[in-house]
């Protein structure tokens, strides 16, 4: 290597000063395995799905909430249920709380960012009411949900029985089936499913009315197999 003796001392000076300086600080030219750009952790949260009903959703006698129907099916597939509603309500009937579902709604859902999936169930005490009142009100409500949450995928699951059905059940049932298909959203019936759900001393509770906690899970069963059928379980 040829140059001036000078030059030739002060790059050997820097080159070792520079080698120094990396043995310390770890500063080497290619950047260490723990400081290379990692790929982002993906966590996926479980689906966010609400149910606004009445004591078939919520819970009556023995039964508590989180033993319904609506929460057996979350738990059977793993969702974050948020439960609305309150015992004696429907889409006109108030109860003895004075408030209909969309009540319930606005007061215990509507402020809450918007769920994945909305399901609502309801019309068995929808009882003398004429339907074309319970029609009116079901679309109400389903015009209101679609305003407040666009992109919220919505359920209605009809009036739910556990003993003999009633014929002014069958006429809610089909006011607010004809209200979920205006709506253009999706429509479960689970009155044919009645028969399938076992002894009635298993599941129907001595007032005659409201399921068991059994009674409950055969519910869930076969809101779980509907919902899979209509693609609405992710």
């Amino acid at each position: 290597m040829h140059g001036h003796p000078r030059l030739i001392r002060l790059a050997a000076i820097l080159l070792a000063v520079c080698c120094a300086v990396s043995a310390v600080t770890g500063c080497d030219a290619a950047p260490r395995e723990s400081q290379r750009p990692r790929n982002p952790v993906v966590v996926q949260r479980p689906p966010v799905v609400m149910v606004v009903g009445d004591s078939f959703t919520v819970g009556s006698g023995p039964v508590r909430r989180w033993h319904t129907y609506a929460s057996v099916t979350a738990r059977e597939l793993g969702w974050q249920v948020i439960l609305a509603g309150a015992a004696g309500t429907g889409f006109v009937n108030r109860g003895r709380v004075n408030r209909d579902f969309a009540t319930s709604f606005a007061e215990e859902l509507a402020w809450r960012p918007a769920p994945d999936l909305l399901i609502i169930s309801g019309g068995h005490n929808d009882r003398r009411v004429s339907p074309a009142r319970v029609h009116v009100a079901a679309g109400r409500l389903l015009a209101t949900v679609r305003q407040k949450w666009p992109r919220t995928r919505i359920v209605v699951v009809g009036p739910i029985w556990i003993s003999r059905v009633p014929g002014w059940a069958l006429d809610v049932r089909d006011a607010v089936a004809a209200a979920a298909k205006k709506a253009k959203v999706t429509f479960l019936d689970p009155l044919p499913q009645r028969r399938y759900l076992g002894r009635r001393s298993t599941i129907l509770l001595p007032d005659g009315v409201h399921p068991t906690a059994v009674g409950h899970t055969r519910l869930a069963r076969w809101l779980v197999e509907a919902l899979r059928k209509s693609s609405l379980t992710g």
